[in-house]
């Protein structure tokens, strides 16, 4: 078959990237509305909050797989002509996410104060987590439903709709955790339940969607365990590519709790904006998904191959772009959550690290959104399993001596509280410095290794004939 134009790919990238970004943001911009708004109430509100975060955040993104399976299905399902199939597939992924969603909710409600706890934060910023994390558990069963229901609408090539109802969702969420957290004066805990309420919103009106969509073509929306079963089992190898992904996560915020309230407080503010840049990569990452997939299920490998290499283009064009947004802005970001001037000089260094890191992260999205638009997920399982065992030792090297690196540094000395923000990369012992070490081994040593093993995989064409199967 001919390869496809270049001008063609761009214009096919952008169509379900540009719709798929203003859906992916919307995550990271509830969490941004939350951590901006709580960050007032205090630095052990906004320590809370980080970990009460990452531990929700490990909940859903190891669910992430609901969404990337679906998508692939679909896809690949609608590039072979069998639309209903497609839909049937994507119906059988959300009953499984709400049973997932309902089980996970069930967890944090139970065991909420313990599992903060073992993030080793200050007993305040424990208790702080603890009340998050039981406010928003009840809407774990719509933030999954979500995923997999937007999974299913992507791999139709529908990025649209779920761009309209996320958008609708984040201006809800500020609109509920303004009034939940500030006008009824519930704190922290109105910043879950706001973002449970959003989130639930968000499941029914997609819910809604997917449903008219089935009744038009004839599709039953009752649950099938036959396909529940099947969804559950063609997901497990990227549930086991989302567990150590998350576990990376923890790791990273472990070493930066261990390193003082003060560096976990400011790492709240940089992951923040590390999310926001990541989900717009991966909404180039989503068509990259969706366009393998249907090129894979009309069996135009050509075609695959040159989704691909327009992908790695935009990717890391798009990196130094957030880069450079990242790295100009890091001086004034801070103050968005904070009013804490340790806070803000150590937010500041720890955004320079971040941004530099942004090409890279570029090219490791788009290479993971092709492998997994072509189902290539046992490869994918395997190959973030060894990422975790590079990454986890640099992680606990940083959480013991990342103190001591600081104050050797700067021959164990500090700089006053006045000093200009960039000078503190110069001062020992002090949250600033100690970001350095943290997200070098996140944004870099991590990621260095995804891309190693991706960029393996991809030179290849393996990957495309364990898809064809």
């Amino acid at each position: 078959m001919d390869k496809p134009r270049q001008s063609t790919l761009n214009r096919q990238i952008l169509e379900l990237a540009i719709p798929a970004l203003g859906a992916l943001v919307a995550e990271p911009l509830m969490t941004m509305a939350d951590s901006a708004m709580v960050g007032h109430l205090g630095t052990e509100q906004l320590a809370g909050m980080a970990v009460g975060t990452i531990i929700l955040n490990l909940f859903v993104g190891m669910c992430i797989f609901l969404a990337y399976t679906t998508t692939a299905l679909t896809s690949r399902r609608l590039g072979a002509g069998d639309k209903k199939g497609a839909l049937r597939g994507g119906i059988d992924g959300m009953w499984l996410a709400a049973g997932i969603g309902l089980l996970l909710a069930l967890v944090l409600l139970a065991a909420a104060p313990q599992l903060a706890s073992l993030f080793g934060a200050s007993p305040a910023a424990s208790e702080y987590a603890g009340i998050y994390l039981r406010a928003a558990a009840p809407g774990l069963i719509s933030m999954l439903t979500v995923m997999a229901a937007t999974g299913t609408l992507r791999g139709m090539l529908n990025t649209r709709t779920p761009f309209v109802v996320a958008t609708l969702g984040a201006l809800a969420n500020v609109c509920l955790n303004a009034t939940l957290i500030y006008g009824v004066d519930l704190g922290i805990r109105g910043a879950g339940i706001g973002t449970a309420l959003a989130q639930t919103g968000m499941a029914v009106a997609l819910c809604l969607i997917v449903y008219r969509g089935a009744r038009r073509e004839g599709v039953s929306v009752r649950p099938s365990i036959e396909g529940i079963r099947k969804s559950g089992f063609s997901g497990l190898p990227l549930l086991i590519r989302s567990l150590a992904l998350q576990l990376c996560g923890v790791l990273t915020v472990s070493a930066a709790t261990r390193l003082g309230d003060l560096t976990l407080a400011s790492h709240q503010v940089i992951n923040s904006i590390w999310a926001l840049s990541s989900f717009s990569l991966d909404a180039l990452a989503i068509a990259a998904q969706a366009l393998t997939g249907h090129a894979l299920g009309t069996g135009n490998f050509d075609r695959v191959k040159a989704v691909l290499a327009r992908c790695l283009a935009w990717g890391a064009g798009v990196g130094v772009l957030l880069g450079a947004i990242i790295i100009v802005g890091s001086p004034v970001i801070g103050r968005i959550y904070s009013s804490d001037q340790q806070v803000l000089m150590a937010t500041a260094i720890g955004l320079i690290v971040a941004g530099l890191m942004q090409p890279l992260a570029g090219v490791v999205y788009m290479l993971d959104g092709v492998l997994i638009g072509a189902n290539d997920s046992k490869y994918m399982a395997a190959s973030y399993v060894v990422v975790l065992a590079v990454y986890a030792p640099a992680a606990l090297t940083i959480a013991h001596f990342g103190n001591a690196w600081s104050a050797a540094l700067a021959g164990g000395q500090s700089l006053p509280a006045t000093a200009p923000s960039y000078g503190w990369i110069l001062s020992g012992n002090h949250a600033g410095t100690n970001l350095v070490w943290v997200w070098i081994g996140y944004a870099a040593i991590m990621f260095g290794a995804r891309a190693v093993v991706l960029a393996l995989r991809a030179r290849g064409s393996k990957w495309m004939r364990n898809a064809e199967g």
